[in-house]
Formats: structure tokens, C-alpha cells, sequence
């Protein structure tokens, strides 16, 4: 174990693990793949208890009326579990507010899928207020078959670094 004088406490100059972009750290055009994710039987049962979809096909393992082999997960979630992965790498701690999204949804996902993304910058439009900025994005989703199954553009306001004498 250190002696107490080698250990360094905290100290807010030191870079922090997992902080995401300020969004003087982004340009336009720049992309990024996410990890990866396996859509899970608990992942699909959690989410639909808690939101309330509880549609037959969401519901019922091999329900007749169902239009494809598979059990399929709600767009929603496939949406939810790229934020998270989004969430917790590119925007953690520096992401302020969602002001915008537009989706499209081109082919289903299944328990058993694994989805990742590849997001692009593609407009980045600084505030007056507090060195922010709004920075829009396209994010594709692809599955393990580099299949697109699902695209988005997202509208966030991002936090900056603070302007020298903050």
C-alpha cells in the first residue's frame, strides 16, 4: 500500500476516465462506431413491462399473427439501447438536453441481434450562452448481418470548455 504522501487526491485539473466530448473536440464529418450490443429475452420483457407494450407480438413467443420468425423488440428499444451506448462514451457528462430527433425504421430487429452504430457530426452551431453548442448528428444502425435496420438524426446541446477566466 502507498505511503499517505506518494497518494495524489482528486483534483479537478486531472483528466476524468469516461468523460465525453465538449463539443470544441468534434468537427463535422468526424464518425464514430459504438460497441456493440446483444438484444436480450430481458432486455425485450424489461422494457415492455416498463413501458407498457404490451402487444402480442412483444408478448407472445411465437404468436400466429406475427409477420416474421423471431421474436422482435419494439424500434424503441433498439433506439434506447444505442443512446445508452452513445450515453455512456460520447456525450457522458458533457450532454445537456435532446432537442431533436428524426427516425427512420428499415428493418426489424430481434431478440438474438446485435445492433451497433456509426454516428456522424454533421452540423456543429455554437450558442451565446455559456461557450454551448447544439450539434446535430446521423446515427445508422446495423445489426450483426450489416444490415441497416434503423436511422436517426439527433439534435443536442452540448456543454464546451469554459472560456479562459470562468
Amino acid at each position: 500500500m502507498p505511503q499517505a504522501e506518494a497518494a495524489k487526491a482528486p483534483d479537478l485539473a486531472m483528466a476524468r476516465l469516461g468523460q465525453g466530448f465538449v463539443w470544441q473536440d468534434l468537427s463535422v464529418g468526424q464518425c464514430f462506431r459504438t460497441f456493440k450490443r446483444t438484444v436480450t429475452e430481458t432486455d425485450l420483457v424489461n422494457f415492455i413491462g416498463v413501458t407498457g407494450m404490451l402487444e402480442a407480438i412483444f408478448i407472445e413467443e411465437g404468436y400466429e399473427g406475427g409477420a416474421m420468425p423471431g421474436r422482435p423488440v419494439p424500434g424503441a428499444l433498439t433506439y434506447c439501447l444505442i443512446e445508452g451506448l452513445i450515453l455512456q462514451t460520447m456525450i457522458q457528462g458533457t450532454g445537456l438536453a435532446m432537442l431533436e430527433l428524426q427516425q427512420k425504421i428499415f428493418a426489424p430487429v430481434v431478440v438474438g441481434d446485435t445492433v451497433q452504430a456509426v454516428v456522424e457530426v454533421t452540423e456543429i452551431r455554437p450558442t451565446s450562452r455559456s461557450g454551448r453548442a447544439v450539434v446535430a448528428s446521423r446515427i445508422d444502425v446495423w445489426n450483426q448481418k450489416n444490415v441497416l435496420v434503423m436511422s436517426y438524426t439527433a439534435k443536442r446541446l452540448l456543454a464546451g470548455r469554459a472560456p479562459a477566466g470562468d
